[in-house]
């Protein structure tokens, strides 16, 4: 086997669970060979690089091997090798999102907590009967 599609190719390495996910990711742009953005049906290489992007990471692979069949995780890791620099990429974004701040903290609308609840209740018990915050005196 000289080439493949590249569709195939990645659905074989276990880069994407299904070929049809694999197709749509391509057609999205997400995965380029040896630079240039792809069809599904480019016919891959040994020898090419291709740079793809999964959620927030971006791999760059070397291919070494051509399968057709998907097999075991062991079996696909052997038809690609990522470059020391995507590994180096790869690495320090899972650390930047190790140190980032919970994203949770950041809300300051919507429902208030319990402990945010009673802060709100105990503020309004001050107001008495009084049903306008200005001070009329009628």
């Amino acid at each position: 086997m000289d080439k493949l599609r590249i569709d195939k190719w990645l659905w074989a390495a276990r880069f994407y669970k299904t070929r049809t996910l694999a197709s749509e990711e391509i057609a999205r742009g997400r995965v380029a060979v040896n630079g240039q953005e792809v069809k599904p049906a480019r016919e891959l290489k040994v020898g090419d690089t291709v740079s793809l992007r999964q959620g927030p990471v971006l791999r760059t692979v070397v291919v070494r091997a051509l399968s057709g069949v998907r097999g075991p995780a062991p079996v696909a890791q052997q038809l690609y090798e990522e470059t020391a620099d995507s590994i180096a990429q790869r690495e320090a974004a899972a650390e930047r999102r190790r140190l980032a701040p919970e994203p949770a903290l950041a809300i300051e609308q919507g429902r208030p907590t319990k402990r945010g609840r009673r802060e709100l209740d105990d503020a309004q018990r001050g107001w008495g009967d009084r049903w306008s915050a200005s001070l009329d005196s009628e």
